[in-house]
């Protein structure tokens, strides 16, 4: 299969040159030479740069509500995990990471938990509450989701489109080098039946690679081999090739699929976040999901991958390893590539006669309206098969210490009671999702009741492992609600209920509580 290099777009000559001057290099096009292969290991360490210009979208923590004036809450699930990768790498590097690359819901979804598989449905819900370990006046509600597992020799035919940054600020031995060798490891996985096309774009954009069964590994790794990183970056011409070379494609019931691998440092072109998600939308619409693969430090640009995957019906990870990408691109390949529900909400109505007041912890660029639950027109996340998504809710008890707000002088509570029959339920929980390609999502429901509380002794490792993770990115991004919830605590509380660990990322976990511990401004005493 030949390789070659099909210009499609980009700026003028005159242009590509003066840049190309600018950056010290003799042009600005991505390069597809034997002479340009990577020069540097994959597994080095990243280097200790400065992430201070690093771009994050910076959202407000979740507040407590009252369940008597706002007694419903809507939001869409998320099973990116990019969040947790680039906490680590901060805390390896020796920093502690801002306060605003620390999404909750995307820490504790890192982790897999032993949830019950389904046995009809796509995926299976089960909930857990007790005690919250920072908190011993309120209540920790979990709600947990399981997707069906799906082998990976039973997933759809693959048509897959690498389209890959190879701009100048990819030369970075975290980026450019270590992306060949995570994509080389998951083309190992593919079949004769699968397709893989590869798009470059610098301050040009090429095909490198036309769509080539998956089964000619030797021709695939040699084009990612002949990749060399120069120029500078127009991702959105780079988008819209990758979409028409997918769609040329296209696999009738199978997983069509982009893997946008950047550090989403974007210079030229279109670069405004807003005008990118309505173009990848747009291109959602094709029935082709966008996944982005993260890379790099200094100049990483987390608020536009995250927020272009969630608008591709794709998700959103952090590569700052090849352990890590190992995890997301084989271990994980199925949740990664094939969907088996889309757009799923969950809204909880509290009982106010119960519960005075809650708070959901992350999900906070995930909030939706209360209407937009009925609205299958608002898109919202999607689960993978294999995937574990888990939600937390604070809860304070009617009567309980742990409320946060004085109870109304004068509120309507009376005329708005349950009937008796609803008396001892905490809350009722809706769920909608449609089947993947489905324009008409399906309604699951349940009531959870003040006997379902369990005792601190007797909540699962699971829970209180979440609830560790819940509690480590709060302390991380300096929540007001855990100021008395130390990380030695958080050691403890993990450290104890560590469970199955079949590849050490939980021990790890343990280790960067520790890291942050050393990192963190040391308590003032006697002022």
């Amino acid at each position: 299969m030949k390789i070659r290099m099909m210009l499609v777009m980009g700026l003028s000559t005159a242009l590509i040159g003066c840049m190309a001057q600018e950056a010290g290099r003799p042009s600005a096009l991505p390069k597809v030479s034997s002479a340009a292969a990577v020069l540097v290991s994959p597994m080095s360490a990243p280097v200790p740069v400065s992430v201070s210009q690093e771009s994050y979208q910076e959202l407000p923590e979740n507040r407590v509500k009252s369940a008597s004036t706002s007694p419903v809450s809507t939001f869409s699930i998320d099973v990116d995990t990019g969040s947790y990768a680039l906490v680590r790498r901060d805390l390896s590097l020796g920093v502690l990471p801002s306060k605003h690359a620390v999404r909750a819901e995307e820490m504790i979804n890192y982790f897999s938990y032993a949830y019950e598989a389904p046995s009809a449905d796509p995926f299976a819900v089960r909930y857990e509450l007790s005690e919250t370990p920072w908190n011993k006046d309120t209540v920790l509600l979990k709600i947990g989701i399981k997707g069906e597992e799906v082998a990976q020799a039973a997933l759809p035919d693959k048509n897959l489109v690498f389209l890959l940054d190879v701009s100048g600020s990819m030369s970075s031995a975290n980026k450019l080098p270590l992306l060949v060798s995570a994509l080389k490891m998951l083309s190992k996985q593919l079949t004769a039946k699968d397709r893989v096309a590869i798009v470059v774009y610098a301050g040009d954009t090429g095909v490198v690679l036309e769509s080539t069964p998956g089964n000619e590994v030797a021709t695939i790794h040699r084009a990612l081999s002949e990749l060399s990183a120069s120029g500078s970056t127009n991702g959105a011409a780079g988008i819209q090739l990758a979409y028409q070379i997918a769609q040329q494609n296209y696999i009738k019931a199978g997983i069509n699929r982009i893997l946008l691998a950047t550090d989403g440092d974007l210079n030229v072109g279109e670069t405004n976040i807003g005008t990118l998600k309505e173009l990848v939308a747009k291109k959602r619409q094709q029935g082709i999901s966008l996944t982005t693969l993260g890379f790099g430090q200094g100049n990483y640009n987390d608020h536009l991958m995250e927020q272009i995957a969630d608008v591709g019906n794709g998700n959103y990870a952090y590569i700052d390893t090849l352990k890590e990408a190992r995890k997301v691109l084989v271990e994980q390949m199925s949740g990664t590539f094939h969907t088996i529900a889309q757009d799923v909400k969950i809204q909880v109505e509290f009982n106010p006669d119960q519960v005075s007041e809650y708070r959901l912890i992350g999900y906070e660029n995930r909030v939706l309206n209360r209407e937009d639950f009925n609205n299958d027109k608002v898109d919202a996340g999607d689960i993978g098969a294999g995937h574990t998504v888990t939600a937390l809710y604070e809860l304070a008890l009617k009567g309980s210490k742990g409320l946060a707000m004085d109870p109304l002088r004068y509120s309507n509570e009376a005329s708005n009671r349950r009937p008796e029959s609803h008396s001892d339920e905490l809350l009722f929980v809706k769920m909608r999702y449609k089947q993947p390609g489905d324009s008409q999502s399906l309604l699951k429901s349940w009531a959870i009741s003040k006997t379902d509380i369990v005792s601190a002794e007797k909540a699962s490792k699971d829970f209180n492992f979440s609830a560790a993770v819940a509690a480590f990115a709060q302390k991380l991004s300096h929540s007001q609600y855990i100021q008395s919830y130390d990380y030695q605590d958080i050691v403890h509380l993990a450290k104890d209920n560590l469970g199955v660990d079949q590849y050490g990322f939980k021990a790890e976990f343990v280790q960067l509580i520790e890291l942050a511990d050393g990192l963190a401004e040391p308590k003032v005493v006697g002022l």
